[in-house]
């Protein structure tokens, strides 16, 4: 028989890859959108119509329906998931929450970084919610029987999505000579991961028991260094050496005071994780897209697409300001 899935949500880059993992193994999936899904879904998905932040819709979108496992991709913060949850317990074996490794604490403890380390972030918006709602659910996993699976993504890209956070403005300063700001010295470690190398490991976590109760880090553990990511980025768009400039995080934040928090709180630190719990959960699971391949796909991507070769006109001048020694 056909796993029965059902996306609350989802139908945004992520979504959408795992949707398209989910028809190659030929399950049964359903997804719930308000509008008009942002990816295209592949031609099995039945698409359904409705606010799930409506009280009384998620009870609405189960009723006579039962799924081996339904994902809430739209929860962010505790509000967004409290309705519905006892036609959930009802409805389905496995409540796979999409939550963050950006819950962890910041500066890491101790490395590498295990689903059991410590989450804390009272600054960092979007962070500070997931936790929160991470926490909501859990206490109805434990008060009320919901069969939680939380699944912690990080750093994911694919064809359309430039994995730094100038985005365009950043290879089109590359590819007319200009110096590109890297937050720091750029020796930190981050890690990427291609979108169709999540959906493999995504996938047979869904309706697998041995989920139920568990958090699992979803990430490729390829270990890059800000200036890799960068370099990796300039080579693919046909730049061999490119201008990469130094700044702290404080300094960037001060001329650019959007990035501010997300730099403070985020993309300052090292972040290594352990994927033990992965490999026990996914046995044979490595990702197939190393960052070099995947870059190459971007820049194609793009290249082909001038639509999408948007700079960032407050950007750019504040990384003028910052090449040229000031912050401001």
């Amino acid at each position: 028989m056909s796993l029965r899935v059902l996306f609350l949500g989802g139908a945004g880059m992520i979504g959408s890859a795992v949707a398209a993992e989910l028809a190659r193994r030929g399950a049964e999936l359903t997804v719930v959108t308000r509008g008009e899904p942002r990816r295209e879904l592949p031609d099995a998905v039945r698409h359904v119509r409705a606010d799930l932040r409506e009280p009384g819709a998620v009870a609405g979108v189960l009723r006579g329906h039962e799924y081996d496992a339904i994902v809430n991709w739209i929860g962010f913060h505790p509000d967004h998931v409290r309705d519905g949850l006892d036609a959930v317990v009802a409805s389905t074996g496995q409540y796979v929450f999409i939550s963050t490794c950006s819950v962890y604490a910041r500066p890491v403890p101790l490395l590498p970084i295990t689903e059991s380390s410590p989450r804390r972030q009272p600054v960092f918006g979007y962070a500070r919610d997931k936790v929160a709602t991470e926490l909501a659910l859990e206490e109805a996993y434990r008060e009320r029987g919901l069969p939680l699976t939380i699944v912690r993504p990080f750093h994911t890209y694919d064809r359309g999505v430039i994995p730094i956070l100038p985005g365009w403005t950043a290879i089109q300063r590359m590819r007319s000579g200009r110096a590109v700001v890297v937050p720091g010295d750029g020796t930190s470690i981050w890690t990427l991961m291609h979108s169709s190398d999540l959906a493999r490991a995504f996938v047979p976590l869904l309706g697998n028991h041995h989920a139920v109760g568990e958090s699992v880090n979803l990430v490729s553990g390829d270990l890059l260094t800000w200036d890799q990511i960068h370099r990796v980025l300039a080579e693919a768009a046909g730049v061999r050496d490119p201008v990469l400039v130094h700044r702290s995080s404080e300094d960037v934040g001060a001329a650019h005071p959007p990035w501010a928090e997300v730099l403070e709180h985020d993309f300052r630190h090292s972040m290594i994780f352990d994927t033990t719990k992965l490999s026990r959960l996914v046995p044979g699971f490595a990702p197939a897209v190393d960052f070099s391949h995947g870059a190459r796909e971007v820049l194609a991507w793009y290249d082909a697409h001038p639509e999408l070769q948007r700079v960032d006109p407050v950007l750019d001048a504040a990384f003028d300001r910052l090449t040229n020694g000031g912050s401001r």
